[in-house]
């Protein structure tokens, strides 16, 4: 995105900025390609959580397995019109990192979370669309199972089950320490991207990733520590995010906590993936994911905010690190 030409900028502030344009196009794109067929019964996947928690590793690793349909890159800015998107000839580009330099590498057939632009519209219409727009997206991918990664699905977990009832949902949690320096981190880089370009501020508020940099949004109201730019805020964050899936979410249906110190575990992964349904675990690659747990962190923070997240997350631990 920081690397977009004038024409790509223009395209993408044009029809990401008005929703009127995604809605003709999703109306034109129902009538030319969508196909009366069943998807309530299948075992659809919706990973949430926090970013920096291995959401986009899991997508991924996910993806490969070639039994799901996805957003890609290549869809962009047509997000609504994921059949007619393919028509525009678009260039491939050699496989490079992306902007949050973390070593996860994408080209256009790569998978991304772009389906929060769908969400971002209101309750009724996505109530009325989501199956047509999930089975338009599988027609473009000739897929019959939908894998979805957006760091607001959990929000609308009780939604997606009313409508497919066989969707899993994925929650990943990562040791809160190393979870929320690594969000610090991310929010002071993605604060000096989006001060040195406005594009990369306004392509990130367009696809509703407001987790990071100069739109920030908290996902709880802040208690005691609201300093963007201090580990303190991220750990407080992450207690009151996790606390609201304890406390809210009925997590025996359909929903896994994945832990994310155990995906380079290879017998963790197998079993991760025989809960997901997947039946071609010759495609996966279970050396995929590596721990960025290692390096020590030389920071100050509040000990008994610490401690509270790490309570929590030695519970979910305990619950889940055996499905």
């Amino acid at each position: 995105m920081e690397n977009y030409s004038f024409l790509q900028k223009f395209l993408h502030d044009f029809v990401l900025s008005k929703k009127i344009i995604n809605k003709s196009l999703f109306e034109i794109e129902k009538k030319l390609f969508l196909k009366n067929q069943n998807i309530k019964d299948e075992s659809h996947i919706f990973i949430s959580g926090l970013p920096r928690s291995g959401t986009t590793s899991l997508l991924n690793f996910i993806y490969f397995s070639n039994e799901f349909g996805s957003l890609k890159y290549k869809n962009l800015p047509f997000v609504f019109a994921p059949n007619f998107s393919k028509f525009f000839n678009k260039e491939n580009i050699v496989k490079k990192e992306r902007a949050h330099k973390d070593g996860i590498l994408y080209d256009i057939d790569s998978p991304e979370a772009f389906d929060e632009i769908f969400f971002s519209y209101n309750n009724e219409f996505i109530k009325n669309e989501l199956l047509s727009y999930i089975q338009l997206i599988l027609i473009s991918e000739k897929k019959k199972k939908y894998l979805s990664k957006n760091n607001s699905n959990y929000k609308r977990i009780n939604l997606i089950r009313s409508l497919l009832p066989n969707t899993i949902f994925l929650i990943p949690i990562r040791e809160p320490l190393y979870h929320s320096y690594s969000l610090y981190k991310q929010h002071l880089l993605f604060n000096e991207l989006q001060s040195q370009n406005d594009f990369v501020r306004r392509y990130m508020n367009y696809l509703g990733h407001n987790e990071f940099g100069l739109n920030h949004r908290s996902w709880n109201k802040p208690i005691k520590f609201k300093n963007f730019k201090t580990v303190d805020y991220w750990l407080e964050q992450w207690f009151l995010f996790y606390k609201n899936i304890d406390d809210n979410i009925n997590l025996s249906e359909n929903c896994l906590m994945v832990v994310y110190e155990e995906l380079t575990n290879t017998n963790y992964l197998k079993k991760l993936s025989e809960n997901l349904h997947i039946s071609r675990l010759d495609n996966l690659n279970f050396n995929y994911f590596r721990n960025s747990n290692k390096k020590m962190i030389d920071i100050n923070y509040d000990e008994n905010n610490y401690q509270k997240a790490v309570i929590l997350y030695d519970k979910f631990k305990e619950k889940f690190h055996n499905f």
